[in-house]
């Protein structure tokens, strides 16, 4: 019985240690595809994030600083997409799969220095401090990163719904030609939609290099930023469910190491790939022709 509730007292921590990454670049790619485009790119936002972060938060001293630094660091990556996506007879599909091979290797090439060398990581908030188990306590120390997450799916959702440049994105996604009969600029609505969600998949790339695992690495991703697009399609564009989406992908990364911290090692390769797996069951379920992908901008289908 206690070996049960140690498995899932670290499942459910791991859901919001993992689920975090997956929360901003959905959010990011949530809010990009609203406006009407699908930004692939946002593997190489995530890795460029990452490096940047650690890069910075080393020659700082102020992890903060390399969140911010990433964050615009991911909004230079998205401006270019919207504006390369936004010319006469380019395919944003494949301007993202450009940005992401683009983002990659910008940061591999200049996150070398980095892999060795320490930086400042970001602080942990001890809500298990009540506890004297070390493992209660380690399951609840929680990145403030993740509180910001949660704040911003919240106020995503509010802003989309209830104010006028929400209104105008959602416009620009599901009515281009309405939207322009209204005097709304696409270009400009999609351009600044671009850059926030690119900026806020860096702050997810953030996270992995200054928290978890808290290092600079060239597979430091693992795919995470393609993962988000099915994760939105699964939250049926929603940013509250992209929330719930992001810890059960979180939660589903964790069962692997939550299975073996407890004794178990049967299956832990298999368990470890979860995600991926969870990932092609969420694209073949949506992919149905029996399946409406209720939600969806009107623009994606079009490509207007």
């Amino acid at each position: 019985m206690e070996s049960f509730w140690l498995v899932t007292l670290a499942i459910l921590a791991g859901a919001v240690r993992g689920g975090t990454p997956f929360l901003f670049v959905s959010l990011g790619e949530c809010l990009t595809e609203k406006s009407g485009k699908i930004n692939l790119g946002q593997e190489g936002s995530l890795l460029a994030g990452a490096m940047t972060a650690y890069a910075v938060s080393h020659h700082s001293g102020s992890p903060w600083y390399g969140v911010l630094a990433a964050m615009g660091t991911g909004m230079a990556l998205g401006l270019l997409f919207a504006w390369l996506a936004q010319l006469p007879r380019t395919n944003d599909i494949a301007v993202g799969i450009a940005l992401m091979l683009f983002g990659s290797g910008i940061a591999f090439f200049f996150g070398k220095p980095y892999i060795q060398p320490s930086a400042p990581l970001l602080p942990g908030i001890p809500l298990g401090a009540w506890s004297s188990s070390s493992q209660i306590q380690a399951a609840l120390r929680i990145c403030p990163l993740f509180f910001l997450g949660l704040l911003t799916a919240f106020f995503l959702a509010w802003f989309l719904r209830s104010t006028r440049w929400g209104l105008q994105i959602r416009a620009a996604g599901d009515q281009p030609s309405a939207a322009r009969a209204l005097g709304i600029s696409l270009k400009s609505v999609r351009t600044w939609a671009a850059m926030a969600g690119s900026g806020l998949a860096a702050v997810g790339g953030s996270y992995l290099s200054l928290y978890y695992p808290g290092a600079w690495t060239e597979a430091i991703s693992g795919g995470q930023g393609l993962m988000a697009v099915a994760l939105v399609i699964f939250a049926r564009w929603d940013p509250k469910m992209c929330l719930v989406a992001s810890l059960l992908f979180g939660g589903a990364q964790s069962v692997g190491p939550a299975l073996q911290a407890a004794g178990i090692q049967t299956g832990y390769y298999l368990w470890n790939a979860s995600p991926y797996v969870l990932t092609l069951i969420v694209m073949i379920i949506t992919c149905s022709t029996k399946k409406s992908l209720a939600g969806a901008p009107g623009a994606l289908a079009t490509g207007e």
